[in-house]
C-alpha cells in the first residue's frame, strides 16, 4: 500500500533531525485549526505520516490557508510537500520541540479516494529527533543550504560582518522562520531580506526630541517590520541596506500597528540595545524571497475603503508639472507631482507624489510604476493613491507583472478609453432625480461602475454618537486622521510630519427614513456641521469640557427633516453585497 502511493518512507526522520529531502510525499491524517485571535493569521496543524512514522508538530503556514479551503483537507489525503523549513520553539515550558513548516504544497490523491490509513507508521520520538548523528550535528555547516527544504543555518563566523552587532556571531545558530515569531518567544534568529528602508524622521517637543526609521523584512514563510529608535538609528542605518539578506536576533515584539503597514502580520519588531543585526554573504541567498506585492487591479480600487494601504501597478497614461507651494498654516513648502496609472482593466486612477519623490519622478516615457503600501483617498467622490513615508516605489521593476503591463499598453492599450476613478462628482453634476427609499432598492440602484445619485427628503431616526469626531491633520488642505504620538505630538501620514495640533473632523452615520422605509447613510464633516448647527471645532471642544455632551448634541438631530442629496453603491464583503450610501450634501427643506 505504501508503495502504491509513493509515500516517502524515512522522510520524516530525515527532516525532523534537520536534513534535506526533495518534495516528500506524505498522508495526512488529521488536521486541526488552531485558533489565534486573528483571521489573518489562521493556521493549521497537521498529523502527517510517511508510512513509517508520523509526526504531529506540522504547522502550514498562513499563506496557505486558503488551500485548506472551507471543506478542509480530507483525512488520508496524499500530499506531495514542495518547500518546508523546520523550526524549533519552546513548548509551554516543555522543553524545545521541532516543527515542520510547510510553505507550499500539492495535493495528490483526495482522502475520500485513498479511504485509509497506508501502513502502520509510528510516532516519531523526540529521543529519534533529538539523536545526534555520527557524522556531526547539521549546526556545524558552515554555509547553509537556501531554506528550501531543511533548516537554516548560519554562516561560519569567518564569513560573518560583525562590525554592527552586539557580542557573538550568530554563526551556526538555527534561524527561524519569520511566521514563528511571537511576544511569547524571545529565543530566536532569522535570516531575512530588507525589502524597504524608510528616510530617517524626527520628533522635537517639550519631552525631548528623536528620530526614526523602519524596514520591511521578508523570508520565505512571511513578511514583517523592524524599527529603530535613537541611539539604534545611528548604529544601523547605514549599515542595513535594501536587498541585502541579513541575520537578526533580539528584537522586542509587539502589535502591528495595521494603520502604518499593510506587512501581512499580526506583530512588528523593535530594536533594543542587544539587537544582533550581521549580514549574510552566502553567496547564494536565492531561497530568500524577493518583495513579496499583493496587487490590486484598479478597477477593484473602486469598491475599496479609503485610508487602507494597497499594492498598485500600472503604466503612466500621462504626468503634471511639479507644483510648488506654502502650506497656508505652516508656511513649509510643500512640493508634489500627480501622475495618472492605467493598467489592462481600462481603468485609471491619479498618483500624487510628495517632496523629492515628486521632484525626481520622471513619466514622459511612460513608465510601468508600482507602488507597495500607497494610501488609498477620496475626495469629491473620486479615488485616489498616494506614497507616504512607508511606501515603497519601482519604475520599470523586473517582474512578470511590469512585462505584461508593458506589452498590454504598448499593443492598443495605450489607445483604450480608461474610466478614471479620480474624476470628482460636483453637486452640479448629480441627477437631482427625487426618489424614496424603496424606489432605490426597487430600481437596483448602486450597480453603476461610479455609483447612482438621488434625492430624498428624508427623516434622521437616530444620528449616532460613536465615533463621530476624529482628530485631523490641521492644514488647511489635508483631513487624514492623525496618530497620537502619546509625547505632545500628532502625526500625518499624508504630510509625512508631526504637528503639536489637530483639527477635529465630523463623520457621521445615522439612520434616516422617509415614507417608505429607512436607510443608513454616512455624511462628511461638513455636511454634518449643518445638521447639527455646530463647526466641527466646537463639538469637539465642548466634548473636551464634558464627554457626556456628544449624546446631548447627537440626540437633537434626530428626526429633523432634511434635502439628502446622495450617492449609492453596491459593494461587496464576505460574499454579502449591501448598499452604500454617503449623504455628499443636505440642505433644509423650502416650504
Amino acid at each position: 500500500m505504501v508503495n502504491q502511493y509513493n509515500l516517502s518512507e524515512g522522510a520524516l526522520q530525515t527532516i525532523m533531525k534537520g536534513g534535506e529531502y526533495t518534495a516528500p510525499i506524505m498522508q495526512v491524517l488529521g488536521i486541526k485549526k488552531i485558533n489565534s485571535g486573528s483571521a489573518d493569521k489562521e493556521r493549521y496543524r497537521m498529523l502527517l505520516s510517511d508510512g513509517k512514522n508520523t509526526i504531529s508538530f506540522a504547522m502550514l503556514t498562513t499563506q496557505l490557508k486558503d488551500a485548506v479551503g472551507s471543506g478542509g483537507i480530507p483525512i488520508f489525503t496524499i500530499i506531495k510537500i514542495n518547500r518546508f523549513i523546520t523550526s524549533v520553539i519552546n513548548n509551554s515550558g516543555k522543553g524545545d520541540t521541532r516543527v515542520l513548516l510547510i510553505l507550499d504544497m500539492q495535493i495528490l490523491v483526495s482522502g475520500e479516494e485513498v479511504g485509509e490509513k497506508i501502513g502502520s507508521p509510528t510516532t516519531l520520538s523526540d529521543a529519534v529527533i533529538n539523536e545526534q548523528p555520527s557524522n556531526g550535528s547539521n549546526t556545524s555547516t558552515s554555509v547553509a543550504k537556501p531554506a528550501q527544504n531543511g533548516v537554516a543555518v548560519a554562516p561560519s563566523s569567518s564569513t560573518a560582518n560583525s562590525s554592527s552587532t552586539n557580542g557573538a556571531s550568530l554563526a551556526g545558530q538555527l534561524t527561524h522562520p519569520i511566521s514563528s515569531l511571537s511576544p511569547y518567544h524571545n529565543k530566536w534568529v532569522i535570516k531575512a531580506r530588507v525589502l524597504n528602508k524608510s528616510a530617517i524622521r524626527t520628533w522635537s517637543n517639550s519631552r525631548g526630541e528623536g528620530k526614526l526609521f523602519s524596514v520591511d523584512l521578508v523570508d520565505e514563510s512571511g513578511e514583517i517590520r523592524l524599527t529603530a529608535f535613537r541611539d539604534q538609528v545611528d548604529k544601523f542605518y547605514d549599515y542595513i541596506q535594501i536587498d541585502k539578506v541579513y541575520y537578526i536576533s533580539k528584537c522586542q515584539l509587539k502589535p502591528a500597528n495595521k494603520q502604518f503597514s499593510n506587512l501581512k502580520n499580526d506583530y512588528e519588531m523593535t530594536m533594543t540595545p542587544d539587537t544582533i543585526i550581521q549580514e549574510c554573504f552566502e553567496s547564494d541567498n536565492s531561497a530568500i524571497p524577493q518583495t513579496k506585492y499583493d496587487f490590486v487591479n484598479i478597477d477593484k480600487i473602486a469598491n475599496m475603503e479609503p485610508g487602507v494601504l494597497i499594492d498598485v501597478i500600472g503604466v503612466v497614461k500621462n504626468v503634471g508639472d511639479l507644483q510648488t507651494f506654502q502650506a497656508k498654516t505652516t508656511g513649509r513648502e510643500l512640493k508634489k507631482k500627480e501622475a495618472v496609472l492605467v493598467d489592462q482593466s481600462n481603468t485609471a486612477i491619479n498618483l500624487t507624489l510628495w517632496g523629492a519623490e515628486a521632484e525626481s519622478f520622471d513619466g514622459t516615457n511612460h513608465p510601468v510604476v508600482l507602488i507597495k503600501g500607497a494610501r488609498l483617498t477620496e475626495f469629491g467622490g473620486g479615488k485616489n493613491i498616494s506614497t507616504v513615508s512607508s511606501s515603497l516605489m519601482k519604475t520599470n521593476p523586473d517582474i512578470p507583472e511590469c512585462y505584461r503591463l508593458r506589452h498590454w499598453y504598448d499593443n492598443g492599450g495605450s489607445h483604450s478609453d480608461a474610466t478614471n476613478l479620480s474624476a470628482r462628482s460636483g453637486s452640479g453634476s448629480l441627477s437631482t432625480t427625487w426618489m424614496s427609499f424603496s424606489e432605490v432598492q426597487d430600481q437596483g440602484l448602486g450597480k453603476a461602475e461610479r455609483g447612482d445619485y438621488y434625492q430624498v427628503m428624508g427623516t434622521i431616526l437616530l444620528m449616532r454618537s460613536e465615533n463621530l469626531m476624529y482628530k485631523a491633520c490641521p492644514t488647511e488642505d489635508c483631513n487624514k486622521k492623525v496618530i497620537d504620538l502619546e509625547n505632545g505630538m500628532y502625526r500625518c501620514e499624508k504630510c509625512n510630519r508631526e504637528f503639536p495640533n489637530f483639527k477635529y473632523r465630523l463623520l457621521a452615520s445615522m439612520n434616516v427614513g422617509d415614507w417608505s422605509g429607512n436607510q443608513w447613510i454616512s455624511m462628511f464633516s461638513s455636511e454634518v456641521e449643518k445638521v447639527l448647527g455646530m463647526t466641527a471645532q466646537a463639538v469637539g471642544e465642548t466634548v473636551e469640557q464634558d464627554p457626556e455632551a456628544l449624546t446631548t448634541i447627537t440626540d437633537k438631530a434626530n428626526f429633523k427633516q432634511f434635502v439628502m442629496k446622495c450617492r449609492v453603491k453596491m459593494e461587496t464583503y464576505n460574499d454579502e453585497s449591501r448598499l452604500k450610501t454617503v449623504c455628499i450634501k443636505v440642505e433644509d427643506i423650502n416650504y
